[in-house]
């Protein structure tokens, strides 16, 4: 069994590929923030996959982790040279493995702040790209707004402190290159969310205002925040899959990466610096991402929502096994063609109808093993971000609601942090403090979940969304979730 690392590499067993290039002549491009499972899978796979072709070998990655949880990827990728196993799983039981080597180094925050901002100070560094999460942004679901009031954003602002913020961290970056007369990197998000380049831009932006207007403005002038789409279902890595790698592969990888075969990403040509070839690697490089992103937003992640919080209900814990289930699988795709399609303009590309069937395939990978809690957690971020446009749209325009409403309401019922059997729920949310007090108070007040304005904003005001709740809410209370559906199925 040999450990995975840097000098055991030309060593490994048969079976995984690994890299083509010598990992020795790379030169790194890109500063990464939030170096998790599915940056690992995606943005880092495609640059693997060009450097193998001989390219992009001045682009790769330094991984920044900033929260107390990436200590552990600090020390796995530390002792493992920044290389890990992405193992490919496809309906049939087919393992595709391979040895990823684009990231170069890692750094913690925590551990030097200034390493990190002088590695993003260096004229080398071209890109500064984001997988920090949905909440990773700091603004107001409801109004947009940054908030300045977070705690440690406000310790990030008071002169002196080293940063402990992205916000911080970066901002600090790019006052030095201004200072010395670098051009500014370009800010790359990767996260679900809509318009993820311009929520960055806002962010950054608001955060430097606070700290130096004058540094804020030239950041709105000069540094280029692209949008982009990304996709693949990409679980938590488990024990099992580490074991796995040990028996299947002789390996020993402290952090092996499963995921799906599907993979998109949908990028918007807007970089100051360059940037690989991104294109030469299958990323679809378009002047306008918006299609592409409403359509996975309202399509494959609200339908997450829409499967997860009924399906933990009815007694799932595994994606699959939803899916699978005809009566969510007709729930899901009637609330993709009545209610979100009609939100969505053409897509470049893509057959619609096709993209709805194909993703309960890919909701249906038996192998990938995705699990219904890590599609429950941090609903307060997706919620409002995936579902709540699609209600708001055809509030406006006069379209369906009913099953965009009962995923809201399942979430309520879900909040209230007891299951159909008496059993607890495990509530992961930010706001699960705020929210679970409120939902276990529902079922004398059915809208006390949703009178939470600074989730819901002024959707309690509606009376048709309302009615639509509160029917929903009453039938997941008096005769379960699979009832509820079988109910939703007659409309």
């Amino acid at each position: 069994m040999l450990p995975l690392n840097a000098e055991n590499l030309s060593s490994l067993p048969a079976g995984p590929a690994t890299p083509a290039y010598d990992r020795g002549t790379l030169r790194t491009g890109i500063v990464h923030f939030g170096v998790g499972g599915f940056h690992r899978a995606h943005q880092a796979m495609y640059l693997d996959r060009l450097m193998n072709d001989g390219k992009a070998l001045d682009w790769a990655i330094c991984g920044v982790g900033v929260m107390p949880a990436d200590q552990r990827m600090r020390d796995v990728l530390t002792a493992q040279d920044g290389l890990y196993t992405l193992i490919v799983k496809a309906p049939d039981g087919t393992l595709d493995a391979r040895v990823i080597g684009s990231i170069k180094e890692y750094l913690y925050a925590p551990d030097d702040p200034g390493a990190v901002i002088e590695k993003m100070a260096s004229p080398d560094t071209k890109i500064v790209s984001l997988t920090v999460t949905e909440g990773g942004y700091n603004f107001n679901a409801v109004t947009g707004e940054f908030m300045a009031e977070n705690p440690d954003v406000q310790h990030d602002l008071r002169p002196g402190n080293q940063p402990r913020t992205t916000f911080g961290l970066i901002t600090a970056a790019l006052q030095r290159r201004r200072e010395r007369g670098v051009p500014p990197f370009t800010i790359m998000s990767c996260d679900n969310i809509q318009g993820n380049g311009d929520a960055a831009r806002r962010s950054f932006v608001a955060f430097a205002r606070l700290r130096d207007p004058r540094l804020a403005t030239w950041m709105a002038e000069e540094v280029r925040f692209p949008n982009s789409m990304v996709d693949r279902i990409t679980p938590v890595t488990t024990d099992d899959d580490r074991a796995a790698v040990r028996e299947t592969y002789g390996i020993d990888d402290g952090w092996p990466v499963v995921c799906e075969p599907f993979t998109q990403w949908a990028l918007e040509d807007s970089f100051g610096l360059g940037r690989p070839p991104y294109e030469d690697a299958g990323v679809q490089v378009v002047p306008d991402v918006e299609p592409y992103e409403l359509m996975k937003l309202r399509l494959l992640n609200a339908s997450h929502q829409g499967l997860c919080y009924f399906g933990w209900l009815a007694g799932y814990r595994l994606v699959h096994d939803v899916a699978q289930d005809p009566l969510f699988a007709d729930f899901l795709l009637t609330y993709m063609r009545r209610e979100a399609t009609p939100t969505l303009e053409e897509v470049p590309g893509v057959d619609l109808a096709e993209y709805q069937l194909q993703l309960i395939e890919r909701f249906s990978n038996a192998q990938v093993r995705d699990t219904v809690a890590r599609l429950c957690a941090e609903s307060s971020d997706r919620i409002p971000k995936w579902l709540l446009p699609v209600i708001r749209h055809n509030l406006d325009t006069g379209g369906e609601i009913l099953r965009a409403t009962a995923v809201v309401a399942s979430w309520a019922r879900y909040a209230e942090g007891v299951d159909e059997q008496g059993e607890p729920i495990d509530v992961v949310d930010q706001l699960k403090d705020t929210l679970v007090p409120i939902a276990r108070r529902q079922r004398s007040e059915p809208l006390a979940f949703i009178e939470n304005r600074d989730v819901f904003g002024d959707l309690v005001d509606s009376e048709r969304f309302v009615a639509a709740y509160r029917k929903v809410l009453t039938s997941l209370h008096e005769s379960g979730a699979r009832a509820t559906l079988e109910e939703l199925a007659k409309s």
